[in-house]
């Protein structure tokens, strides 16, 4: 397989659900910041220009985070990245889904980018501190579903955890406060080898 990867995007988590599966797998950088996403190579592999993207052994391309992450949670299962009972994977895929859809989307990408969204410097000040203040309601909701677990995902990291260490290293990266569950979930993501390969290392 090979994943179509931008540091410090949300594809460091699908980079590091591919390490915890142990699978080989090769890497595409994408730089972001020279639009290296709207070039027609690129285009080609995911017309909506974004990462990450998964090229699978099938030659077919899955996208967004969600459905990556699921996909291989379903085709790798001794993983253990999604709980077998169905109400609790079904727990864990909400979880994914808030972390995504809001904390991410709603929160830091506003943070992060105001340009895109906005042209006046001024608006983009107002929108960034909107992202943080949602970012940081919806982070400290998050950490009070890890009050009684280590782990969103059940007994060891998986889906929604790698959705949960992409947003919280932006919230370290931006100085953001962390409540005490999240910082442990932090640092105990940061001691786990995966980790560290999918943040400095090569793929398996």
């Amino acid at each position: 397989m090979q994943l179509f990867h931008a540091p410090r995007s949300c594809s460091l988590g699908i980079r590091i659900l591919l390490e915890e599966i142990g699978v080989p797998y090769q890497i595409a950088t994408i730089n972001l910041s020279s639009g290296q996403q709207r070039d027609a190579a690129f285009l080609a592999v995911n017309p909506k220009g974004k990462v990450p993207a998964l090229l699978r052994d099938d030659g077919t391309v899955l996208t967004e985070f969600p459905a990556i992450a699921l996909w291989l949670a379903w085709r790798f299962p001794e993983a253990e990245l999604l709980p077998d009972n169905p109400n609790a994977a079904a727990r864990v895929i909400e979880a994914m889904e808030f972390i995504v859809g809001t904390v991410h989307m709603r929160g830091f990408a506003l943070a992060l980018m105001p340009g895109k969204f906005v042209s006046s410097p001024s608006a983009q000040e107002d929108l960034r501190a909107h992202g943080l203040s949602v970012a940081s309601d919806g982070l400290r909701h998050v950490s009070t579903l890890l009050g009684k677990t280590a782990w969103l995902s059940g007994s060891r990291p998986g889906v929604a955890d790698a959705a949960l260490f992409y947003v919280t290293h932006w919230a370290a990266t931006l100085n953001v406060d962390l409540p005490a569950p999240l910082r442990a979930f932090y640092d105990q993501m940061l001691e786990r080898p995966s980790v560290r390969r999918a943040i400095d290392g090569s793929p398996t």
